[in-house]
């Protein structure tokens, strides 16, 4: 049974609140003010790469990361059982110098990451990260994916951040790869996103998770592991077409054999039949 993911409307957005896997819908009227991302949160309409405030002034006060998954160069991957999220940075052509990037995405990257490291102090100037993706519902439609924060529990700062060289067309350039944990906030409340473009991202409508990492680097993933779904009898059996004509004949073909004769004969059997069937 498919469940059908929460939707938010797109005159709903600006007072929404952001939950983990919910649709977020874009407008309609065929422009970038269909892009449900800058009326969601103070981020402008554009890019994979946004934010409040000023990478060069270190005023940023949220970030947004939007991924489309369709980037097979730069594969921004998720991990949802252990809640990693792999990101690279917006250096991703040749022609420019590792932090010359015009929306100055790799400059906070380093920032961020080095204060991350740093004590209490340095992480409370750490922006949250907020975690959307490409909605299979379509148009401009966007997932929330969760709120980020940098690192991981395991890694040193060589790790977490590292600048790797490509190349395009015969020329090699650099960019960063980099590493979160999707902290385990179901919920990210309108109210404290407010809180901070305000400047207070401790307030008290800050979420637990959040508080714990500025305060001690206390990381806790939202780990999501699979579910082992075991389908029933009449969940397995074919409903309808060739497959189920199939089944039926090779319960009358079995009915009564032994199980060495079965072994040794079905095999063939059930390739004659598929090929006559088809």
């Amino acid at each position: 049974m498919t469940v059908s993911p929460m939707v938010v409307p797109f005159h709903s957005l600006q007072d929404a609140d952001l939950i983990v896997d919910a649709v977020y819908k874009g407008g309609l009227r065929g422009s970038v003010a269909d892009d449900p991302l800058g009326r969601l949160l103070p981020v402008g309409n554009q890019g994979g790469f946004r934010y409040a405030g000023s990478p060069l002034r270190g005023s940023v006060r949220l970030v947004v990361l939007y991924t489309s998954g369709v980037e097979p160069d730069w594969p921004d991957v998720l991990d949802e059982q252990t809640g990693e999220f792999t990101y690279f940075g917006d250096n991703r052509h040749h022609g420019r110098e590792l932090h010359g990037t015009p929306r100055r995405g790799n400059i906070l990257l380093r920032d961020v990451f080095a204060a991350c490291h740093g004590d209490s102090v340095s992480r409370q100037r750490v922006p949250p990260f907020l975690l959307f993706a490409k909605a299979a519902t379509g148009g401009r439609d966007v997932l929330f994916r969760g709120l980020l924060a940098p690192g991981e529990p395991t890694l040193s700062a060589d790790d977490d951040l590292q600048a790797i060289w490509r190349g395009a067309q015969g020329m090699r350039f650099q960019n960063y790869q980099t590493r979160f944990t999707v902290l385990d906030a179901g919920i990210v409340p309108r109210a404290w996103l407010m809180d901070l473009v305000a400047g207070s991202p401790l307030s008290d409508n800050c979420p637990g998770v959040w508080r714990e990492w500025v305060h001690g680097r206390s990381y806790r993933p939202m780990k999501a592991p699979a579910t082992r779904v075991v389908r029933s009898r009449a969940d397995q059996a074919p409903k309808i077409g060739p497959d189920r004509q199939i089944l039926a004949e090779i319960h009358s073909y079995l009915a009564h054999m032994t199980l060495s004769t079965v072994l040794l004969n079905s095999g063939a059997w059930l390739h004659r039949r598929r090929v006559r069937l088809t």
